[in-house]
């Protein structure tokens, strides 16, 4: 039987926190991503992009509540957050 690689809700969640981002308990994976995006540093920003590049060119399915998550939330504050500092 084969297994797939899926990035879920609590596997986003725990990368978000494994680099260092604070999630509510029971967050969704939207609220997740907005949490993230509020109060970027610019070291925040970096990790943040560097995740998000890794999830959405590895291997693994991204389920749909996570992929709109990330198209909804971390793509567009990674690209406010570049905008106003540049």
């Amino acid at each position: 039987m084969m297994h797939a690689d899926l990035i879920d809700q609590e596997d986003l969640i725990s990368q978000l926190r494994a680099i260092g981002f604070e999630m509510p308990p029971g967050a969704t994976a939207e609220q997740a991503c907005a949490q993230a995006v509020c109060g970027l540093t610019s070291d925040r920003a970096t990790a943040l992009k560097r995740l998000v590049e890794q999830m959405l060119t590895g291997s693994a399915t991204i389920l749909p509540a996570v992929r709109q998550a990330i198209d909804q939330q971390l793509l567009p504050g990674l690209v406010a957050y570049k905008q106003g500092r540049g």
